[in-house]
């Protein structure tokens, strides 16, 4: 996957090009970063980016011309030196701007993302950007979260993040990506508690299952543990869980016996 990432603020985005998954996914061409900065689309000595917003008010907003030439510039990144069916499915590179407006980026958007062969990430900054330019160049908007950041360079990482942890090889073992939260038989699920050594640690054992070595009762309790967490922390995902993938009858079991499980326990802690 080929991604252009629009930002005044390059070097923010070495967090995800140099380290970690990501980085690793660079290195070994799964996954190819071109940063654009829009000053150097600027026309005056002081490469000036930012612009009074008509109607007055606090703040700035993105200068036009810069930016949009920064996108344009982006979207052909992508398409440098490819030929033949690669260069016409990078032609329709999907242009998406970092912003409240946008829809929540969730695993089923990022799973969609991660089919793309190109993308260009716009992260505005100061007030955001002019609403005549989203409407020329931008496809989609997404955010990351009901609350107020600087700008769109971290949540252009998190998308970054996610999606090439889906992209085929970027992760070291290909059951890994299946087991995360949110994905394969994990939709709508949180992820189960994880352990390592040592076997005893503060004064707790690792459960017991654990260390059995029966894969069958350890898939079982994993299960268990996902749905029963699912239910306590986020009982929003539990509900679209049922309604988009249902639950099995043996899921709801292993549901109920959490419940009454965790009842239990808080009953004799309370006594």
């Amino acid at each position: 996957m080929r991604v252009s990432l629009v930002t005044i603020f390059p070097d923010m985005i070495r967090a995800v090009t140099e380290f970690g998954v990501t980085g690793r996914a660079v290195e070994t061409g799964l996954l190819e970063v071109c940063v654009v900065n829009p000053r150097d689309f600027t026309e005056d000595k002081h490469r000036t980016v930012d612009d009074r917003p008509f109607g007055g008010g606090p703040g700035m907003v993105m200068k036009v011309a810069p930016l949009q030439a920064a996108i344009q510039f982006a979207k052909e990144r992508t398409q440098d030196g490819l030929t033949g069916e690669a260069a016409v499915e990078t032609r329709q590179t999907k242009v998406i701007y970092l912003s409240p407006q946008g829809r929540k980026l969730d695993q089923a958007a990022v799973e969609a993302l991660a089919q793309e062969h190109a993308l260009v990430l716009v992260a505005g900054r100061y007030e955001g950007i002019d609403e005549r330019l989203i409407a020329a160049e931008v496809d989609e908007q997404y955010s990351i979260g009901d609350y107020v950041l600087s700008g769109g360079e971290l949540p252009a990482m998190v998308l970054l993040d996610a999606v090439a942890r889906r992209l085929p090889g970027v992760l070291g073992h290909e059951d890994s990506a299946e087991q995360d939260s949110f994905t394969g038989d994990y939709v709508n699920l949180l992820d189960c508690p994880h352990y390592t050594r040592p076997e005893v640690f503060a004064g707790q054992a690792v459960p017991e299952v654990l260390l059995s070595g029966h894969h069958g009762r350890i898939d079982q309790w994993r299960r268990k543990q996902a749905l029963g967490r699912t239910w306590q922390h986020r009982p929003d995902l539990l509900e679209a869980r049922r309604r988009e993938q249902g639950l099995s009858k043996e899921e709801e079991k292993l549901l109920a016996d959490y419940i009454r499980e965790h009842k239990q326990q808080n009953s004799d802690t309370d006594a």
